[in-house]
């Protein structure tokens, strides 16, 4: 009897579990598979709003090649490969260019006298350089401020007292900073070298306002910075012939370090890292043969008892 039981008591709790479990499996089922329809519409929707604000936000948004500028060619730096340093021969004529042109308008905030030993000038011209210029100081024991010969310790000197000086000597325009200026713009030094170099004549249906220039690599084409390079404008040290192009390759290979002093730094930590990180990895490989190998190619070998 109980064995007839037994199995209709088995059917009769599976039947009762069977509809639990379902529903708890049922419950699981992800809700997008039910409606795919409603799934794609709101997708679509979604994507389609995003391409709407996109395309909206912003209003000045052209697709004039005029209102960004060309895109300067690239030029074969000595300082651009992996393994490159700075030509320091040019940097030198390249701060020269800088102090007899650019510093007229251009601060330089970020670059004391002191960066330029070892890497341009000796200290004794560092020192000398720096003496010609005055630095208010101060204050002193009757508490006035006074003026004193520069020191090696400090920053370059700003053509203009404060940014409204600026202004008022540049029609309204304000000279930007040259400290980072390779890193601030696109393209680098190769954009400075181009707008230095790429003053035309406005082409035909091309209208420029007075008191604006004519380049087609600055965005909208007119830059209130006159052309300022031309042949044989400074007097290279070494007899380097100071043509436009020279005068610019210089002064940008000039500007490229003070945006980035480190590089050659830089450039010999990474290659010490690479050949003691090659070192460790290789010997990290022969360890572990080493301690691996007689473990995978040992052979075990099973004798069961007689």
């Amino acid at each position: 009897m109980f064995s007839r039981i037994a199995p209709s008591t088995k059917r009769s709790v599976q039947q009762a579990f069977k509809p639990a479990v379902q529903a708890r499996f049922a419950s699981t089922k992800p809700a997008a598979a039910q409606h795919p329809k409603q799934v794609a519409a709101v997708t679509a929707g979604i994507v389609g709003a995003t391409g709407l604000a996109y395309m909206y936000a912003d209003s000045g948004i052209s697709a004039n090649m005029a209102d960004e500028g060309l895109h300067p060619p690239s030029h074969p730096w000595p300082h651009s490969g992996p393994m490159s340093t700075y030509d320091h021969a040019s940097i030198r004529r390249g701060y020269q260019v800088y102090r007899e042109v650019c510093s007229a308008c251009h601060s330089l905030d970020r670059i004391a006298w002191r960066n330029l030993i070892g890497v341009s000038h000796s200290e004794a011209e560092v020192k000398a350089m720096a003496e010609e210029v005055e630095y208010e100081d101060g204050p002193d024991d009757n508490g006035d401020m006074f003026m004193r010969p520069g020191k090696p310790s400090d920053y370059m000197p700003r053509p203009y007292a404060n940014e409204e000086q600026a202004r008022a000597g540049n029609a309204g325009a304000l000279p930007p900073d040259l400290s980072l200026i390779t890193k601030a713009r696109h393209g680098g030094e190769d954009y400075v070298f181009a707008l230095l170099t790429g003053y035309m004549d406005p082409p035909g249906g091309v209208e420029v306002r007075e008191g604006l220039n004519y380049n087609p690599y600055f965005p909208g084409g007119a830059i209130a910075m006159a052309r300022v390079l031309f042949d044989e404008l400074v007097e290279y040290e070494d007899g380097t012939p100071a043509t436009t192009s020279q005068m610019a390759k210089d002064v940008c290979t000039f500007l490229a370090w003070a945006a980035e002093p480190e590089h050659d730094d830089r450039k010999k930590m990474g290659m010490k890292a690479t050949i003691i990180l090659s070192g460790l990895t290789l010997l990290s490989i022969w360890l572990k043969r080493f301690k691996w190998a007689p473990i995978k190619s040992r052979k075990i070998v099973y004798n069961p008892p007689k």
